[in-house]
């Protein structure tokens, strides 16, 4: 089952970035440990209680008249409708109730998702709760008062949010089709991927970038397989903004990530890896799942013998922090190399699964340390105990060490060289959890 989707919307300078930094604690500033990952700022994942979701912020918007801001509040309202389970909006109790309010707050109740109505700044119940009541006259329900700053009412808001999660399908959880995301920035070819490979033109293709409007599931079956394919829509707006298109195609990203087994990032030959790409593949690599670069438009670009040799090496040194990777040249448009698709996606798939066995693994760590010390500090040396595989999707293993402080993040990638080299695990990202263990 995925992580239900949580979206904050509300005007510029409500407080839905102080909101969503309060919600997802300070981690959310914390930059991972993988070089090559930058966290972005507009998703987390947050755990309350044992309830865990992932929280998108749509902001960010601070446009000059009062027309574009109405405009621009409804396309991220869109968003949040089309991409979230359940939406907080966000008013502004020391602004009191606008009209920008009143119009999304129709967009949102006609749309039929769940809404929680919260009223920030309140820093002082006694003082504002009369001032909070005004809101209801938005009719979704009733205003929850909060201040995010001073993180009151939190609690009350997280309570009535997890009330509105989908209740897990005990039939989708026997869904066990493989599931692959199709990523990328806007007007790579996703979708004419999923029409070559569906043979019917089932979305929407043209040159406009962000032409697709929604999220659509296409089942396909390939000698005898069945997999369903979740394309990550381009957006519904009209806007030019560059910074705007990229944050709304990550936002699909996640959520399409969040549920898929194996995530297909299309890039654009003719274009070439970007940063863009990059912080795409960060969010499948971070939530650990197989991953397969596609280079899409490979019949537009004109070849020698060292192109691929070239186009492989600049996608290594880009993407650094992924270099179990799939990479595959293709071309939607003629079909070129597509049958090879589902071979790959079958071999990434078998890896994400695989396991290996406790003696095994020790064997190969006894080996790898055997070959390159592992690292001291001040005298002290660090020592491997014992090392076993607990998970899969991704393969997930701990190693038991003297002090976890000694293991550094060189040495875990040493490791995890020796284990690949033993057993491959092409295509998916490898877990290591590090304990520690008193000696004797």
């Amino acid at each position: 089952m995925s992580k239900p989707i949580v979206a904050i919307v509300g005007r510029p300078n409500v407080g839905k970035s102080t909101l969503f930094n309060a919600l997802a604690g300070e981690r959310i500033s914390i930059v991972q440990d993988t070089p090559g990952v930058t966290r972005d700022r507009i998703y987390a994942d947050v755990t309350w209680l044992n309830m865990a979701f992932t929280l998108i912020d749509t902001g960010g918007i601070e446009p000059e008249s009062k027309d574009i801001i109405l405009s621009r509040m409804r396309e991220q309202a869109q968003i949040a409708i089309d991409t979230a389970d359940v939406i907080i909006f966000i008013t502004d109790v020391r602004q009191g109730l606008v009209d920008a309010d009143s119009k999304v707050a129709d967009m949102l109740r006609r749309s039929g998702k769940p809404v929680i109505l919260v009223v920030n700044k309140v820093d002082s119940f006694e003082k504002f709760m009369p001032d909070v009541y005004e809101f209801y006259n938005l009719g979704i329900g009733e205003p929850i008062p909060i201040s995010a700053a001073s993180r009151l009412g939190l609690g009350d808001m997280l309570e009535e949010l997890v009330k509105h999660f989908p209740e897990e399908v005990p039939e989708e959880a026997e869904d066990d089709r493989p599931k692959i995301a199709i990523v990328g920035k806007p007007n790579v070819g996703k979708s004419s991927l999923i029409n070559k490979l569906t043979g019917e033109e089932r979305v929407i293709v043209s040159d406009i970038a962000g032409t697709t409007r929604d999220a659509i599931d296409t089942e396909i079956q390939y000698q005898g397989r069945e997999y369903v394919f979740i394309d990550t829509a381009g957006l519904r707006r009209k806007s030019k903004i560059k910074e705007e298109i990229e944050r709304f195609s990550i936002i699909r990203a996640v959520t399409a990530v969040e549920r898929a087994d194996v995530v297909i990032l299309v890039i654009d030959a003719t274009e070439g890896v970007t940063e863009q790409d990059a912080k795409i593949a960060g969010i499948a690599h971070e939530r650990g799942k197989g991953i397969i670069i596609a280079v899409n438009k490979w019949d537009a670009v004109e070849k020698n013998d060292k192109t691929i040799y070239k186009y492989t090496e600049r996608i290594r040194e880009i993407l650094s922090f992924m270099p179990y990777a799939e990479i595959m040249f293709i071309s939607a448009k003629t079909g070129q190399r597509l049958p090879k698709l589902f071979e790959l996606i079958d071999v990434v798939l078998e890896n994400q699964t695989l396991r290996v066995g406790t003696g095994v693994l020790n064997e190969i760590m006894s080996e790898a340390v055997a070959m390159q010390q592992p690292p001291s500090d001040k005298g002290k040396r660090l020592r491997l105990y014992y090392i076993t595989q607990v998970s899969v999707k991704p393969p997930t293993f701990v190693v038991f060490v003297n002090d976890k402080e000694l293991m550094h993040f060189s040495y875990t990638r040493y490791l995890e060289n020796r284990i690949r080299d033993a057993f491959g695990f092409k295509g998916t990202a490898l877990k290591f959890i590090i304990r520690e263990r008193k000696e004797g």
